[in-house]
Formats: structure tokens, C-alpha cells, sequence
């Protein structure tokens, strides 16, 4: 089998940066694996255009040669899902597509034998190929991922889905290459919602949209008639937890992505915001702010019954759950300024976990539990910055820096982050970046406006 990526390239580096090489391409190894699986997909949204950017930062970084011939079979269909593939592939910053124009077979279809001597004149070290067919309502792909090197296949695959979900079917076939090789768990069958902004800069429009991981697929979920923060999507991908400036005071609201329909989550008296759901969606984790303190509850989702986790003359905020439920981390000044401190998952035994310099807010518990990391935005020297460590506090790692990063949320697989990151001047606005944890592949995804706050779903089902 493949050897784990993660473990032998990726964990290293959760050390300080030193001058070694990372050589992604020598992880293909011989794995016999044959498989069929029908996966569906539900309808998604209207297919839209994007376009990321990708940087490779420090050090000498060779992602896999990979090559991804156009699939044979239903030539629209193949043509949008070839692409799609390619470009998740190269964006994840681990591979590095063989050229069209120097691909040795232009197409290539599940049933036949690739030219491995061609492709190996070319330099790729893993070859993908597939058939789509298209019956009825039903869209299918045939697919056969090999090993150049060894003339070998590592595994096959069968998807299925409804003939207007192309894009997500790419999206599916993608993670399974992706963790194939990588042996780490796939991202791009995602969603991510955010606050597009648009208007002029002293009085912007925000209303909460939703897209594919890659900026695709754009839809707005509310009119921009009032003012959002900090969308988070519950477990289910079907609802998403956000603040809204509506009348009175802001108070934290439920929405249904898929029917429109949204509830507060009771009747407060106080503003309510910053809220996240807990790993299993039962419970909604929240801050009220009352008489300039503001304390962390817990509400459980069916019953909407709330109780204090915290109290005490202190700002307690941005709660996040740790994968197995038992403990949550957050952001209080209770000694003095912004830290991060970690409580048991029924409030009590707060114990501070960051000590560098600078302020940290915004902390976000990585669902890798292979792999343990919270995320955090720190505040320093006039600069902000992404950063991880691990929960006791030690191996601190800053990511990403520059004039306003803020915000980070994982992905389902644990192993890149999103943020914002505003820009200055007077037409400046925030945009959506992202970076693995490694900090050496930063990519910029474009949105329909300005865009800030992203919240990255699990896996969709």
C-alpha cells in the first residue's frame, strides 16, 4: 500500500521549518487494490466559474507527476470532469499534472491499457484514466488509477450520481485519488459558507452565500438587508449557525441551507454571537455578552435549552469542541488579554494553553484526530497570522502572515485551513485564502465580491 503521506512528509514539518527537501513524488509505492463503488449525490447548486491561485512557499517542493488524459465516453461530461479533476489535483499543492499538450494519449477510457512507456517518457509516476456514461437521469464514471512505473493498476472505482451533478462527481473522484496516494482523507467534495461583501468600503452589503470548496457553485442564503457574521455549518452540511444584526439586539440564528428557513435559538435578552456546533451537531456552543462581560453557553439543538459553561467578569469567546466531545477550547482576557484556554466539555478546569507573544483569538479544534491541532488567529507587531498548535499548548507553527488573516476553519480532512485576508487602501476588502499545515501551499480562491469569514463543511454525503 501506499506509505501514510501524512505521517512520513507532513508531520515533520510541524517542526520549525529547516532546509530539507520534501520529495512528494517518491511516496508512489505498489498497492493492489480492486474495487466497485456506487456513491450518490444529491442535487447541488448552479454550476458558476472559479478560479484559485496557488503558491508553493519556501524550500524545494516537487509534487507527483500525475497524469489525467480527458476520460473517453459522454464528451461534455467528460471533458468538465477531466478538468475539474486536474485542477483540484494541482491546487492541492501534492501533485503536478502532466501537461494536455504533452499527454501521449490525448483520451483515455477505464477498459483500455495505457501506454506506460509513453507516460513514463513524459515523467508522470501515476496515471489516471475513466469512462463516463450517461443513462437517463444517471451519470457514471469507470475509474482506474495506475502505477506508471510498476505497469500496474492500483485500484478501481465505480461513482454514480444524477446527470446534473457532474462537478461534484469530479469532486468525488478527486478525493479518491487524492487519498489513494496521499493516504489521508479527501477535502474536495465540500462546501464552504462565507459573508460576500459588496458596496463601497464605509458601507458594505453582507449577506451569507455558500460554494464549492473551489469557489464554484455560488448561492446566496440570505438578501444582504441585514448584517451577518460568523456563519458555522452544523455536521449535517443542512444547517448553518450564524449572527445577525436584525432588529434590537444581535442574536445568534439557525438556517436551513436547503429550504431557506431560519429560527433563532431563543429568546435572549442579550446579544448572543460566535457560535459553532459541537463535533456530533447535538449542541450548539455560543457567547452572551451582558453587562460588558460575555460568558460561554451550551444549548442542546432539539430542546433549546441553554446553561452557562463559564462565568465571571471576563470576555469568553469563540468556542470549538474537540473531535471526541470531551473538551472545548476558547478565547478569554481573564488574565489580561486575548489567550487560548482549554475547559472540560461541562465548563470548569480552564487552563491556558497559549503563552507566546501577542494575543490569540479565534481558535478552531482540527477534526483529525490523527493529528491533533487547534487553529488560531494571533495578533503581533502590528501583523496577523494563522498559526497551529497542538492542545497542550507546545509546537507552536505560524502559517500564514500579512497585513489582516483572520478567521480559520478546517477542512474535513484536517490538513488545510481557510481564512480571510484584508486588504488596505481604500478599494481594499477581504478575500478567502488557504493553506495546508504545512504552511508551504497558500491558495487564493476567487469569489463573486469580496468575501471574509469562511466556514468549511464536513465531507457531503
Amino acid at each position: 500500500m501506499f506509505p501514510k503521506f501524512i505521517a512520513e512528509h507532513l508531520a515533520p514539518r510541524l517542526r520549525p521549518r529547516a532546509r530539507s527537501r520534501v520529495r512528494v513524488a517518491r511516496v508512489w509505492v505498489s498497492m493492489a487494490i480492486a474495487a466497485s463503488v456506487t456513491t450518490g449525490a444529491s442535487a447541488v447548486l448552479a454550476p458558476a466559474s472559479a478560479q484559485l491561485q496557488i503558491t508553493v512557499q519556501g524550500g524545494v517542493f516537487e509534487p507527483m507527476p500525475i497524469g489525467i488524459p480527458q476520460f473517453a465516453g459522454d464528451a461534455g461530461a467528460a471533458r468538465e470532469i477531466t478538468q475539474v479533476i486536474t485542477n483540484n489535483l494541482r491546487l492541492s499543492g501534492y501533485f503536478s499534472p502532466i501537461d494536455a499538450k504533452s499527454n501521449p494519449e490525448q483520451t483515455l477510457g477505464a477498459d483500455q491499457v495505457p501506454a506506460f512507456a509513453a507516460w513514463q517518457g513524459v515523467g508522470a509516476q501515476a496515471l489516471v484514466a475513466g469512462t463516463i456514461i450517461r443513462q437517463g437521469g444517471t451519470i457514471t464514471a469507470q475509474v482506474r488509477l495506475y502505477d506508471v512505473s510498476g505497469q500496474k493498476e492500483e485500484f478501481g472505482q465505480q461513482f454514480s450520481t444524477t446527470a446534473d451533478n457532474t462537478r461534484r462527481l469530479a469532486h468525488i473522484i478527486s478525493d479518491a485519488v487524492y487519498s489513494k496516494i496521499t493516504g489521508a482523507g479527501g477535502f474536495f467534495d465540500s462546501r464552504v459558507v462565507f459573508v460576500d461583501e459588496s458596496g463601497p468600503k464605509t458601507k458594505r452589503n453582507k449577506r451569507l452565500a455558500v460554494m464549492d470548496w473551489d469557489g464554484a457553485n455560488v448561492r446566496y442564503l440570505t438578501r444582504g438587508n441585514e448584517l451577518v457574521l460568523t456563519p458555522r455549518f452544523s455536521p449535517s452540511n443542512q444547517t448553518v449557525a450564524y449572527m445577525s444584526y436584525g432588529t434590537g439586539e444581535p442574536q445568534v440564528y439557525l438556517l436551513n441551507v436547503s429550504t431557506g428557513a431560519r429560527e433563532l435559538i431563543g429568546q435572549f435578552s442579550n446579544m448572543t454571537f460566535s457560535p459553532r456546533f459541537s463535533g456530533d451537531g447535538s449542541r450548539l456552543l455560543f457567547s452572551m455578552q451582558k453587562d460588558g462581560d460575555a460568558n460561554i453557553y451550551v444549548m442542546d439543538v432539539g430542546s433549546k435549552q441553554a446553561r452557562p459553561l463559564t462565568s465571571g467578569a471576563s470576555i469568553d469567546t469563540s468556542p470549538s469542541t474537540s473531535p471526541d466531545g470531551s473538551q472545548i477550547v476558547f478565547e478569554s482576557d481573564r488574565g489580561g488579554s486575548q489567550q487560548l484556554y482549554i475547559m472540560d466539555a461541562n465548563g470548569g478546569g480552564a487552563r491556558r494553553i497559549s503563552f507566546g507573544s501577542g494575543r490569540y483569538s479565534t481558535p478552531v479544534w482540527s477534526p483529525d484526530t490523527t493529528l491533533p491541532l487547534i487553529a488560531f488567529t494571533k495578533q503581533e507587531a502590528g501583523s496577523f497570522k494563522i498559526g497551529v498548535m497542538k492542545p497542550d499548548g507546545t509546537g507552536e507553527r505560524i502559517l500564514s502572515e500579512g497585513f489582516h488573516n483572520e478567521g480559520p476553519t478546517w477542512a474535513p480532512n484536517g490538513r488545510y485551513l481557510m481564512f480571510f485576508r484584508e486588504s488596505g487602501g481604500a478599494n481594499g476588502g477581504p478575500s478567502i485564502f488557504y493553506v495546508d499545515v504545512t504552511g508551504r501551499v497558500q491558495g487564493r480562491v476567487q469569489t463573486p465580491a469580496f468575501a471574509s469569514d469562511p466556514a468549511w463543511s464536513p465531507l457531503l454525503k
